[in-house]
């Protein structure tokens, strides 16, 4: 799935050799078998696996990278994941020795649950919201993002 404007869908090269690679880790790795860190994929890529408890929407910020698109692979369970541009958004957060700012609550956006062996594509350009419990009800949930670097 990758869900995106047609603007971003010609500005960046999806099929490249190190989302290729991304993909195919993934394919090839049984995360729900891994421990909670850092695995490194190739020049321009890592994967971070992650083992939270989905929450309220309320309890999570829209947030966005400048220099790394996500792959957020859902390895198991189920979350509510919601994506909208991020020119419109003020933000209220930088921490930019992790790539993160975090972002205003849009008034619209798009909303996508995630279950197993499904992953969303967010590229800088676009700020997102993880994490959040499907229908309000939060579950477990192992979580791989793989950070691909933009250059």
């Amino acid at each position: 799935m990758l869900a995106t404007s047609l603007e971003l869908a010609t500005k960046y090269n999806y099929l490249e050799e190190k989302f290729a690679k991304s993909i195919e880790w993934l394919k090839n790795n049984d995360a729900t078998k891994l421990e909670n860190g850092r695995y490194d994929i190739c020049e321009g890529a890592f994967a971070l696996v992650q083992r939270y408890t989905t929450v309220p929407f309320e309890a999570i910020r829209f947030e966005a990278h400048n220099d790394y698109f996500d792959i957020q692979y859902l390895a198991q369970g189920v979350e509510s994941f919601n994506v909208c541009m991020r020119s419109d958004l003020q933000v209220t957060e930088e921490d930019p020795a992790n790539d993160m700012v975090y972002l205003s609550t849009p008034e619209k956006y798009t909303s996508v649950t995630l279950q197993k062996g499904q992953f969303a594509i967010v590229p800088p350009e676009e700020a997102h919201q993880p994490r959040i419990a499907y229908q309000g009800q939060p579950v477990d949930v192992v979580k791989v993002v793989v950070k691909v670097a933009v250059k």
